[in-house]
């Protein structure tokens, strides 16, 4: 499976597996659990979750589809804005990894901006850090100008990430944010790849994935998955849907493909506010 290196030098899969509205409804448990297990099986090793889904019980879901196995895992959490004072973010991420039943969050993200100073985000997430309670920190849903402030903030450069939505009907991201993260060499998780299921119904991408003998999930995401220092995050419970997604990750887009859905998905023609789901 393809890679994105974080800055500083570690390597992690360009696919992951998103958590959001998982856990939520027992009679799907089993299913779900069951499609992360097959995902790390699948080499499909980083997991991105949260505090926030379903209050907590996507972690809880998370810890039990990797017991045994949490060494294989490069696991991701995000703290809420309203939790992320210096020492709300501390305690905030201890629940968090009692929820996960782990001692470490490899990657943990202030999940949009709020109040509370950037300052005090990053001193709760320099101490995690000296703890060795999480491995590195970063940043979601944040625009340009909060990003430039947020770097401006001492230690702020150490983030290794921002978490954006980000797929072919979501391109805003390009036209400024996106070249500033890439300069600094900061790479994107791409959340909502498939707009939610929405882009599978296009008629677009649905004529695009006929042409190519594809599936229009295989399309979007492989679209994502070929761009520079982007990790996509689809989220599934099912198993079937888990494999038809990795898939992607093993037939590239050519030139031609992808200048096809430039013309089908064009890119921003001017700056645009940040979107977020």
């Amino acid at each position: 499976m393809r890679t994105v290196v974080l800055p500083g030098g570690e390597r992690v899969p360009a696919f992951g597996l998103g958590t959001w509205c998982l856990g939520e409804d027992p009679v799907k448990r089993d299913e779900e659990i069951a499609t992360l297990r097959l995902g790390l099986d699948l080499g499909a090793c980083l997991i991105d979750t949260a505090e926030m889904y379903g209050d907590g019980r996507a972690e809880e879901m998370v810890a039990e589809a990797i017991r045994g196995r949490r060494d294989e895992v490069f696991l991701v959490s995000k703290v809420y804005p309203h939790n992320a004072s210096r020492d709300g973010v501390v305690k905030a991420c201890e629940r968090s990894l009692a929820r996960l039943q782990t001692d470490r969050i490899d990657l943990y993200l202030l999940h949009w901006r709020g109040s509370i100073p950037f300052a005090e985000t990053i001193a709760g997430f320099t101490t995690l850090q000296r703890a060795g309670k999480i491995r590195h920190f970063g940043v979601s849903n944040l625009d340009l100008d909060d990003m430039k402030a947020w770097w401006r903030t001492a230690g702020g450069a150490s983030a290794v990430t921002n978490q954006l939505l980000y797929n072919l009907a979501r391109r805003g991201i390009e036209w400024d944010l996106l070249p500033w993260l890439s300069e600094r060499v900061v790479p994107v998780m791409a959340y909502s790849p498939l707009e939610q299921a929405r882009l599978l119904t296009d008629p677009r991408l649905v004529g695009f994935a006929q042409r190519h003998s594809m599936t229009p999930a295989q399309a979007a995401l492989a679209w994502l998955i070929g761009r520079e220092n982007v990790i996509v995050i689809p989220r599934t419970g099912r198993r079937e849907r888990l494999r038809e997604n990795i898939a992607a990750s093993e037939r590239p887009l050519t030139a031609v493909q992808c200048a096809e859905l430039e013309r089908l998905f064009p890119g921003p023609a001017l700056a645009q506010p940040l979107e977020m789901l």
